[in-house]
């Protein structure tokens, strides 16, 4: 009996009237615009890694590439839209049933809000349940609402495909003013469309629920950003980080701070880290400037800290 009621709320759910829907598959082909020049990142490792199409209300919102083995996302792509930075607060956490099975035609849905989920959706990805007992963990979204302007584009973002377990202290003291700097940098000095790409290295530990392991925790959170039309006249502090550049940071209680860098000097560091290839490019040819004119600098790393000037700029 307990067995027909699992099978017939799998089916309940996998059947009910879409929201949100996304596209599984071997590759990214339907949703190629989020990538700069329509290349997808390459390098990256796993056993199970599926390309998601996130699509929202019927049009598609950014790209994941996600290891259903380790119920993890390893990156996100998006395009940043510009931003007031404002959260959005109301919206369901979300599943995706195209991962439980290889129908392209299964629709993102919100999570079931009883503890009856249905196991094929735990044996493919995370659920909330995984966060229940992690109390110095917190959902950390790869593609943030605060990156997004629409109501639709934010609610997109709340699904557990685009999200990481990040040390809470992590996510509130260094990613998430990370962030904000970032969108007020694109805000102002960006004239035309940004590309982001925001990932994760392994560190090889996981959250486990009911003593298996569930959720592998990153490491290591990223970021890198293309902007091929910037503002060439924008202040010197940031004139060198255009058109790309990238940010990394530990997954860690202390020694947490994020490191800025230029996007080159940000893919020797990940190729260093065991679970990414040597061949790693995030954008393609390094994302090409298309200024007339762009004055050429090799900056040094520099530590993103409260007194950036870009925090007192107005988005």
């Amino acid at each position: 009996m307990h067995l027909f009621c699992t099978c017939a709320l799998s089916f309940s759910l996998l059947m009910a009237s879409p929201l949100v829907s996304a596209s599984v598959s071997n590759s990214f082909k339907d949703c190629s615009h989020f990538f700069y020049m329509q290349t997808p990142p390459v390098g990256m490792k796993g056993t199970n890694l599926r390309r998601v199409c996130q699509k929202y209300a019927d049009k598609q919102r950014y790209a994941t590439l996600y290891d259903s083995s380790r119920h993890l996302p390893l990156y996100s792509a998006y395009i940043f839209k510009k931003s007031d930075g404002k959260r959005r607060m109301d919206t369901p956490w979300m599943y995706e049933p195209q991962l439980v099975s290889d129908d392209e035609s299964g629709n993102m849905r919100a999570l079931p809000l009883t503890e009856d989920t249905p196991p094929l959706i735990e044996d493919s990805q995370a659920v909330l349940e995984d966060y229940t007992d992690a109390v110095e963990y917190r959902r950390g979204p790869l593609n943030p609402d605060l990156h997004q302007s629409q109501p639709d584009d934010k609610s997109s973002t709340y699904t557990l495909t685009n999200v990481v377990p990040l040390i809470t202290n992590f996510l509130d003291a260094s990613w998430n003013p990370y962030l904000d700097i970032i969108r007020r940098r694109l805000n102002n000095f960006c004239h035309g469309t940004s590309f982001v790409v925001t990932g994760v290295t392994v560190s090889g530990g996981t959250l486990k629920r009911d003593n298996k392991d569930r959720l592998a925790i990153p490491k290591h959170l990223w970021l890198a950003y293309c902007c091929p039309r910037f503002d060439h006249n924008s202040p010197y502090e940031v004139r060198f980080m255009f058109p790309s550049y990238g940010g990394y940071a530990l997954n860690e209680q202390t020694d947490h701070s994020v490191v800025e860098v230029p996007l080159k000097t940000l893919e020797i560091f990940l190729k260093s880290q065991s679970d990414i290839d040597s061949d790693l490019t995030i954008f393609y040819k390094g994302c090409v400037s298309e200024n007339s004119f762009r004055k050429k600098r090799e900056p040094t790393s520099v530590s993103v800290s409260r007194d950036n000037p870009e925090r007192d700029e107005h988005g």
